[in-house]
């Protein structure tokens, strides 16, 4: 793997475009990785740095890291506090309402149910000769989302949840329409993509914006099934 594309450094944080697959940091999870975006970074840069976020390993985009000790402490709080608004990207089966309120409670892994609420927008819509299904022709839609709780797999689960999954999505997507594209387009990403961050900064206040283009697969798809805006 060359080096990793940095999207804004200052003193106090740096943000990276996490490319498909790459976990953040070492998970009992996922004990076959022996690569991971801190330490990647943490060479890239000869200094210590400090994840805020998480990032799905399947999911590409914006991911960011504080510099010290103390800055990690605050941007996690903004982060928990809702003072970070996150826009994701996604590819995902049929054709999405113009946009809409996701509410729908969620449940951890330990039982526990958690409130959990996205807006989402249709960006574009397609309908391709693809015949995935009894169909003769496949309908997928390029959507924007904006989740304002931060549950594990929220949006993956959100958007499973109105019957509209993320295409490459395994544990919560559509198992016919993966198996497709793993084989016709030999595509076995996730189209889930973390657009953009947006906070104001904790030392000067002013506004800052970090976005991430696509990355090359989810770029690909956009071609392969004519979402380009």
């Amino acid at each position: 793997m060359g080096p990793l594309e940095i999207l804004y450094e200052c003193e106090h944080l740096v943000a990276i475009n996490k490319p498909n697959g790459l976990l953040v940091h070492r998970s009992h999870i996922a004990s076959d990785a022996d690569v991971f975006a801190v330490q990647l970074l943490r060479d890239q840069l000869g200094r210590r740095v400090y994840p805020v976020h998480r990032l799905d390993r399947k999911t590409s985009g914006v991911l960011l890291f504080a510099l010290d000790e103390a800055t990690n402490r605050e941007m996690q709080r903004k982060f928990m506090e809702g003072e970070v608004a996150k826009t994701y990207h996604a590819i995902v089966r049929g054709y999405t309402p113009d946009d809409g309120k996701i509410d729908y409670p969620l449940k951890r892994d330990d039982g526990v149910t958690q409130e959990a609420v996205t807006y989402f927008e249709t960006l574009l819509r397609t309908e391709v000769p693809f015949a995935a299904g009894t169909h003769p022709t496949s309908r997928y839609s390029l959507v924007k989302l904006n989740p304002v709780t931060g549950r594990m797999h929220q949006l993956r689960k959100h958007m499973a949840h109105i019957l509209h999954p993320i295409i490459g999505d395994r544990p919560h997507g559509c198992n016919k329409q993966n198996r497709f594209f793993k084989e016709h387009l030999e595509m076995i990403q996730m189209m889930l993509h973390a657009q953009s961050v947006q906070f104001n900064h904790l030392v000067n206040g002013e506004q800052v914006i970090i976005e991430a283009g696509y990355q090359p697969e989810f770029a690909r798809m956009t071609k392969e099934l004519k979402l380009l805006q």
